[in-house]
């Protein structure tokens, strides 16, 4: 089974909206060398992740990832960030 990359699988889980509005608070959701920094992508995790029952903040309204997604982007940290 091919590694999750960056390029193929998890930039294409950001909307170009929600591209646009993260970045005017630093938030380089397209960008690899952002992403691949574990602190980055953790924080990006824990905004589309539900808590508690709550939704995630983000995206504000959703529509909100799928456990599917989330699973995919866990997958894409635990084998090490490929590009």
């Amino acid at each position: 089974m091919p590694q999750v990359s960056f390029a193929a699988d998890i930039k294409p889980l950001f909307r170009d909206i929600d591209i646009s509005h993260m970045k005017s608070f630093g938030v380089e959701l397209d960008d690899y060398a952002y992403m691949s920094n574990p602190d980055n992508a953790n924080s990006v995790l824990a905004t589309v992740s539900p808590h508690s029952g709550e939704p995630p903040s983000m995206p504000p309204g959703g529509p909100y990832w799928t456990a599917a997604q989330l699973a995919l982007f866990v997958q894409w940290q635990e084998e090490g960030y490929q590009p």
